[in-house]
């Protein structure tokens, strides 16, 4: 999968800006950690995207972010972002590719929750573990901001570029919850309406209404 195709989705303008990025800075986010940390609301429904990307080995849900050490579900996780740990194959996948998944998946003008869910935990967050993944955040970030605002749409990108705190895994309940209840995983999806809304978002950087 190359990172520009892959990115048509919206706009080739992300794709080839972070692309420069990458050579202007003279390295490759692929040379970096294998593990790339993520907040999109529902881990649920960041899980099932990354799972089926080429390169990637596993996605655990849990909790980043905060300083509250052992976080659970039922119990105290505040300060905390609901979050997946995405372990990939750097020789097949690229941070930048990781970076163009994300921000399908997730509503960037909500900083209040995503979707149907609502509050703190629930707040869409991009985490860094290196200068190089900060870097490549910032700038594709920054891109679909451009975007937007040569458009004069009159819409901020309000999705927070955060270094990553100690990842805690979530409940084994909640791990990989789209295949061991499908039926529930999908009734919850179609009810909070986030595909309805992803497709939404993408009409807005594509420039079209249909």
């Amino acid at each position: 999968m190359s990172f520009r195709s892959s990115f048509s989705f919206l706009s080739p303008a992300l794709a080839q800006a972070a692309i420069l990025a990458a050579a202007t800075l003279g390295f490759s986010a692929s040379a970096q950690a294998a593990k790339a940390y993520f907040a999109g609301g529902c881990f649920w429904c960041m899980e099932k995207p990354y799972e089926q990307l080429d390169g990637v080995n596993e996605v655990i849900s849990g909790f980043t972010g905060g300083d509250l050490p052992n976080p659970t579900y039922k119990g105290d996780h505040s300060g905390h972002f609901e979050a997946i740990e995405v372990d990939y194959d750097p020789e097949v996948i690229s941070y930048e590719e990781l970076l163009v998944e994300y921000w399908k998946n997730i509503d960037p003008f909500d900083d209040g929750g995503q979707f149907c869910d609502r509050g703190f935990s629930y707040r869409a967050a991009l985490f860094y573990s290196t200068e190089d993944e900060k870097t490549l955040a910032s700038q594709s970030k920054r891109a679909l901001q451009a975007q937007l605002d040569d458009r004069g749409l009159r819409a901020t990108i309000v999705t927070p570029v955060l270094p990553v705190t100690q990842f805690w895994p979530v409940e084994e309940y909640h791990q990989n919850y789209y295949k061991k209840n499908p039926i529930r995983y999908r009734i919850y999806r179609t009810g909070c309406g986030r595909d309805k809304r992803l497709r939404e978002v993408a009409k807005a950087f594509a420039g079209t209404s249909r």
